[in-house]
């Protein structure tokens, strides 16, 4: 049984290797001749693009198989075919590549919830719970790899990278609850005044969520909390959210109970 999954996991990483090196292969054979200068450095462009997220998501693979921490720069180039100096070529050091990590995740995030976002007949409160769930079950439907991050996120190695997360985070995330704070204030569902300075504040409270369920998950882990240890405090984020809105008591939920169930059951 253990031979079998691993010959499968060696599939699934030459696979992973083969499709990235086709993609490749396969865009630089497409557009690689019979251009002007200006589609010549549109080609490049597109390519490198195409390269450096073979890496990225190259490291993904290998966070989940062999850990961050334990994975070297040489890994990486290996698990592709390439050269060392590839990796060089897009990436100053592997803690860059972390941070391509974490930037990708977020955006694969938020385009997870774009629907929501966008779907008319949702008031600001269902939106709300729309934009939390979604990319509650977003994270839950990647567990091995945001466990994996997780083991790199609270390393005191990588503490400028957390402080380069968050401020990335907040410049993206203020746009998209001021929208749903201002369309909750036109429905008078919010008595907030200001959308943009309300979703500052809600992103604040975001990250100190976001560091408060790390805490919980690791105590949690540990056998040293209760399951509704976990529940009350993650519910207290949920009342201070209604009171920066001024929404209805009970109109706020950050996380869905079957998602609480599974990281913290």
């Amino acid at each position: 049984m253990a031979r079998r999954a691993g010959v499968e996991g060696e599939g699934n990483s030459a696979n992973g290797r083969g499709r990235a090196r086709a993609e490749i292969a396969g865009l630089t054979d497409r557009l690689s001749v019979g251009y002007t200068d200006r589609v010549a450095r549109t080609v490049n462009e597109a390519v490198r693009t195409v390269r450096r997220a073979a890496f990225v998501e190259a490291v993904q693979r290998l966070m989940q198989t062999r850990g961050y921490e334990q994975m070297s720069v040489q890994d990486l180039p290996d698990e592709l075919d390439a050269s060392r100096g590839a990796f060089y070529h897009y990436f100053d050091s592997k803690q860059e590549l972390l941070e391509a990590v974490i930037e990708r995740m977020v955006d694969a995030g938020l385009a997870s919830i774009g629907h929501v976002l966008d779907d008319p007949n949702l008031s600001a409160a269902a939106k709300l719970l729309g934009v939390f769930t979604g990319i509650g079950r977003w994270k839950t439907e990647r567990k091995a790899l945001v466990l994996a991050l997780l083991k790199v996120w609270i390393s005191d190695d990588n503490a400028i990278v957390r402080e380069k997360f968050r401020h990335r985070l907040a410049g993206r995330m203020v746009p998209v609850l001021a929208r749903i704070v201002k369309q909750g204030i036109e429905e008078q569902a919010f008595t907030a005044k200001s959308p943009v300075e309300t979703a500052q504040i809600m992103v604040m409270l975001l990250l100190g969520f976001q560091d408060t369920a790390t805490d919980l998950f690791i105590a949690r882990q540990a056998d040293a909390i209760e399951f509704e240890a976990v529940e009350r405090a993650l519910a207290g984020f949920s009342e201070a959210f209604e009171r920066i809105l001024g929404a209805a008591p009970g109109s706020i939920g950050l996380v869905d109970q079957s998602i609480l169930r599974e990281w913290y059951g």
